[in-house]
């Protein structure tokens, strides 16, 4: 299926679209089960609309109830799939169930992974890290900046659902074969990142001098000569091993982070 619809968008469907998204910005995620998961939110969303177009309760039930059916993406994208199920619902009516359904249930995953890494990995490790390390040198805008991060992020969200109601399944075609190749190359840009990021922000070295005479061997620039902060992508590489064990989560791991630099400091093996 293939449709466009106009940029140009009226006073009142500006008004609902505008009412759909504030509702799913503020109410995806409310009523989150693991039954259905975001079912609800999204039936939360385009309920009004449902309400306009389906005069009839028997279609407007049906409807309801193929909404109602299980369903998880990425909130942060999400609005893009409830514009584009907006628009074949208006082109369409009943007869779009299969549509709109094949659309949801084809789209959550790869636009969740998509949000997720975007959304959920890159840009708070990004500016979260940016905004820790100033925080650690004094500088109070570091504070500020993850702030005003997360306000641009939000109202970021707002056009996508005019986007997905504007180009309507057009949008599917087009970048729906693109969105593994978007996904890999952000984690690509996240792991470059974050890798740039550990011999800056993690602090770790060996104090241990070796004394032979008049030899004086110190282990940290021995260490330097083989690799360059060896130490923290150490440790960064064992915490993210661990990480990766059956039931260790985040918070075991700052607690065993704590101590282990205790420990370690404690018998001076690390500084």
């Amino acid at each position: 299926m293939t449709m466009t619809k106009s940029m140009k968008i009226d006073k009142q469907k500006a008004k609902e679209l505008h009412q759909a998204n504030r509702r799913w910005l503020w109410g995806s995620q409310i009523g989150w089960n693991y039954e259905r998961m975001m079912a609800s939110g999204f039936l939360f969303a385009i309920l009004p609309t449902l309400k306009r177009l389906y005069k009839d309760p028997d279609d407007l039930k049906e409807m309801m109830k193929i909404h109602n059916q299980f369903y998880n993406t990425n909130p942060f994208v999400g609005p893009l799939i409830v514009g584009m199920d907006i628009a074949i619902e208006e082109d369409k009516g009943v007869k779009s169930k299969d549509a709109v359904m094949g659309l949801k249930t084809g789209l959550m995953g790869p636009f969740a992974g998509v949000g997720d890494t975007i959304f959920g990995v890159i840009i708070p490790t990004i500016f979260g890290s940016i905004g820790a390390y100033m925080g650690l040198q004094g500088n109070v805008f570091g504070a500020f900046l993850w702030i005003l991060m997360n306000l641009v992020v939000l109202f970021m969200r707002y056009p996508l659902l005019r986007l997905g109601y504007v180009q309507g399944a057009k949008l599917v075609g087009e970048f729906g074969d693109k969105l593994n190749m978007l996904t890999n190359a952000a984690i690509l840009l996240g792991v470059t990142v974050v890798g740039a990021l550990i011999p800056t922000v993690v602090k770790a070295n060996v104090p241990f001098i070796y004394k032979s005479g008049k030899v004086t061997l110190k282990m940290q620039s021995m260490l330097n000569q083989i690799m360059p902060s060896l130490v923290p992508v150490a440790l960064v590489a064992l915490v993210y091993w661990l990480l990766g064990k059956k039931n260790i989560t985040s918070t075991k791991m700052i607690i065993f982070v704590l101590i282990l630099s205790i420990v370690l400091g404690a018998f001076k093996i690390l500084g």
